[in-house]
């Protein structure tokens, strides 16, 4: 997927004139050339490539390359010749150095959920579960609490932990959600079973126990702390195999 951007450094530049330089002084250092039009069809090939796999690795955090190495790399592939590493070696690589991007893009909101999480525990009626889940009651009902192997029916909002909202059933029409139990976000699935039918709670939930490094493009970054305020409204029945986008995994 690499191999068009060798393409960039390959592109001939228009000659410039050459200066001798001046006796008792140094030659400075030519400054990369410019690429010159694309001339026919192997030129736009070749840096359509160069465009697209930059874009992408670039998207996911790689921000710097040695491009003589991959140019050697590139070559030696496309013209059958041995490669200092195998493609299984290769991908492995990748896939580390790809990992490690992904987690320093990703690492200050990791910090800044933490740092709200370990403020927002302090407060009065915020309690804390073995996992980290923190939830606040902010009315206890009195029915029947779900299961893991329930579908349940909800109205919620999802909100940042700036406050910002990027969620609500209570939006448009404004009709509550049915969901099995067991197929959203562990902060969900443990949550909802500390509610009795009738209790809206408040749950503040770790990135890993949301949507985690991944997130949930394009709406929720990765490392993300999330806060949902949920009315319980009904166990509709034992849950059976569904996907719903609301806390979903």
């Amino acid at each position: 997927m690499m191999a068009g951007l060798a393409s960039v450094a390959i592109i001939t530049a228009t000659a410039q004139p050459k200066k001798t330089p001046q006796a008792g002084t140094k030659p400075t250092a030519k400054p990369a050339a410019a690429p010159s039009t694309l001339k026919n069809s192997l030129d736009s090939l070749s840096y359509a490539i160069g465009v697209l796999d930059a874009s992408f690795f670039k998207q996911q955090g790689i921000e710097k390359l040695n491009y003589a190495v991959m140019m050697q790399a590139v070559k030696a592939t496309l013209e059958g010749k041995p490669t200092l590493l195998q493609p299984q070696q290769a991908d492995q690589v990748l896939r580390t150095q790809m990992q490690m991007a992904a987690t320093k893009k990703i690492q200050p909101n990791i910090n800044a959920s933490n740092a709200f999480l370990a403020k927002n525990k302090q407060r009065p009626g915020v309690m804390v579960t073995a996992s980290g889940l923190q939830y606040e009651v902010i009315k206890l009902g009195t029915g029947p609490m779900p299961k893991d192997t329930n579908r349940v029916k909800v109205h919620y909002t999802g909100t940042f932990i700036s406050g910002e909202k990027f969620e609500s059933s209570k939006d448009g029409a404004g009709q509550p959600i049915e969901f099995a139990l067991n197929g959203v976000i562990p902060g969900w699935t443990e949550g909802l079973q500390l509610m009795p039918v009738g209790s809206t709670f408040k749950f503040f939930i770790p990135y890993n126990l949301a949507y985690g490094a991944q997130g949930s493009p394009p709406t929720i970054p990765g490392g993300s702390a999330l806060v949902f305020e949920v009315d319980l409204l009904d166990i509709v029945s034992a849950a059976t195999p569904a996907t719903v986008p609301v806390g979903g995994q």
